[in-house]
């Protein structure tokens, strides 16, 4: 298998975290890309038309793309349960991965608005709207951070992707400050060897 990456992608992170927790990371080769949204990486457009990163190539040939389809199908090809089959277990793990996805999402937007859009075009409002998706997602989070213990499945998964990454491009939010549940929980979850062998490099 072959994976179109970034080494700061939140994305492939937790791509690779699954990899890492399945045992598939040694198959994967990773394949040098630059994933942008205005100067597109044609190498990547060719199999996947969005052209973002991850993007894997299987070992049939076949493109799959996104991080959630990517996770999903690395975790049913290793015969592993990070995606649980049915039942309440199932709908919380979905659900806490879409609240990773959906504060990554806003991070994003707030990271290409500061630091690739020119500054006369910036618009603050547009901002701190991204960022109070991010404090609210943080929150909730919070919130429910003692249900995360001893939990590792693809929600618990994202949401440590998701704190690493505002650890990498967003330190100066300190989101540990406010959110010492949150801060406990990921201690303990970023030491696990597949989060170790994965951090985000800038």
């Amino acid at each position: 298998m072959k994976l179109f990456h970034s080494p700061a992608s939140p994305y492939v992170r937790k791509c690779m975290v699954v990899a890492h927790e399945t045992g598939l990371a040694a198959r994967i080769e990773l394949l040098p890309s630059a994933a942008h949204p205005v100067n597109r990486d044609r190498s990547i457009v060719e199999r996947n038309p969005l052209g973002k990163v991850p993007t894997l190539i299987t070992d049939e040939g076949d493109a799959l793309y996104d991080s959630r389809v990517i996770c999903e199908y690395l975790d049913a090809h290793a015969g592993a349960r990070l995606f649980p089959a049915s039942g309440s277990a199932r709908w919380r793990a979905l659900t806490d991965q879409a609240l990773g996805d959906g504060i990554l999402d806003a991070a994003l937007l707030v990271r290409y608005e500061t630091a690739m859009r020119p500054e006369p075009l910036r618009w603050s409002d547009w901002t701190a709207g991204q960022l109070d998706k991010i404090h609210t997602g943080l929150a909730r989070l919070e919130a429910q951070a003692e249900g995360l213990a001893g939990r590792v499945d693809i929600g618990t998964i994202t949401l440590g992707c998701v704190l690493g990454y505002l650890d990498l491009r967003f330190a100066h939010l300190a989101w540990r400050d406010a959110h010492p549940r949150a801060a406990a929980w990921f201690e303990g979850f970023n030491a696990r060897p597949a989060m170790q062998a994965t951090l985000p490099k800038a």
